[in-house]
């Protein structure tokens, strides 16, 4: 493994692509599948996989083009909940890195349970199976923080979840049970069938290029934009009381910490997250500050909050791999308000244009 310096010291990164030289230098080129490719982790993943040298294949059901250079050598339009086109992605694979799933944001996953499982238990059957058949070297599966017990987070003062706390199983969406029933699955692969498995489990994952209109985004994209088109001054909704608590990752640092998981020799769940625990009512102050804006809050107490408090123990993943977050909230966000502020003025230019035709 090769550390440029830099990045140990942790200079500022541009928005959302890595510089080759600041990680690994590949001694030989990997054959990789990204799943979910087209998603918002799935495709800053395949970027950088592709910048470190590598053959990547992505595949997914549909493609939201944020990012607009070249990130991949093959870019494949596949359905995964069928097992043929799961047989042919992993066909001349070394490694499958599998993010495909039907998700979304707390209103999503609180709203869809049977479609979620379904769909997701189909995928990841399906491309256990094929990975198998297509004897693949190693598999990394994404997983959640929804996975975690409703009963241990019950407390805005939420400690850090470890990884072993995961059972005994309650987790508070299907979403997470399937998640969780995934795993398990993967674990009967790597026992039964000998296949390298690698599972992360991430801690609420943001920055640019990704959703954040429509209704699965998740709560740091959804405040963003809604401080980006408020009025100044203006007001926003916060859903819930605004004391409910979560920790963020920023994309580049989940990134470079699943590469590392895929790359260790650790083959138990492993957490990738912040362990700096804040309030809604704090993001979106931290939100606020970045715009300039003049914004007060209301509350919204009927909307969907998820759990009470969540927070990531990163003492395995900082142990066992060596990774930690290094991009702070304030960093991440800046970035992440900019990207989608922008994106808001586009589609408000869009509309303004539509409306004199």
């Amino acid at each position: 493994m090769y550390v440029h310096k830099d990045f140990m010291q942790h200079k500022s990164i541009g928005l959302v692509t890595y510089e080759t030289k600041l990680f690994w230098k590949s001694e030989h080129m990997e054959h990789i599948l990204v799943t979910g490719g087209g998603g918002f982790i799935g495709s800053h993943l395949a970027r950088f996989l592709y910048q470190q040298g590598n053959f990547v294949r992505v595949v997914d059901v549909k493609f939201d083009g944020y990012i607009q250079e070249r990130y991949c050598n093959e870019s494949l339009e596949l359905d995964l909940r069928t097992w043929e086109n799961c047989l042919s992605a992993t066909k001349g694979i070394d490694k499958v890195y599998n993010l495909a799933a039907n998700m979304g944001g707390i209103a999503f996953i609180t709203a869809v349970g049977a479609e979620v499982m379904h769909d997701n238990v189909l995928i990841n059957n399906y491309m256990l199976e094929a990975s198998r058949r297509n004897q693949v070297k190693r598999y990394l599966f994404a997983s959640s923080a929804c996975v975690y017990p409703t009963y241990r987070q019950t407390d805005p003062n939420a400690k850090g979840l470890k990884e072993e706390d995961a059972y005994p199983a309650d987790p508070d969406n299907f979403y997470g049970w399937e998640k969780l029933f995934t795993e398990k699955m993967c674990e009967a692969y790597q026992r039964d069938h000998d296949l390298d498995i690698r599972i992360v489990r991430y801690h609420n994952v943001y920055g640019p290029e990704g959703t954040y209109a429509g209704g699965r985004e998740k709560s740091p994209a959804a405040l963003c934009r809604k401080v980006a088109e408020a009025s100044n001054p203006g007001t926003i909704t916060i859903w819930g009381d605004g004391k409910q608590t979560r920790s963020y990752c920023y994309i580049d640092d989940a990134v470079l910490g699943t590469v590392m998981v895929m790359k260790s020799n650790y083959d138990k769940p492993t957490n990738i997250g912040s362990d700096r625990l804040v309030s809604i009512d704090e993001l979106a102050d931290i939100i606020i500050k970045i715009s300039g804006k003049y914004i007060t809050k209301k509350y919204d107490p009927r909307a969907p909050q998820g759990v009470r408090g969540r927070n990531a123990d990163l003492t395995i993943v900082r142990k066992k791999i060596g990774w930690e977050p290094k991009v702070s909230l304030e960093q991440g966000l800046e970035k992440t308000y900019k990207w989608i502020e922008m994106q808001c003025k586009k589609a408000s230019t869009i509309a303004g244009l539509r409306d004199h035709a």
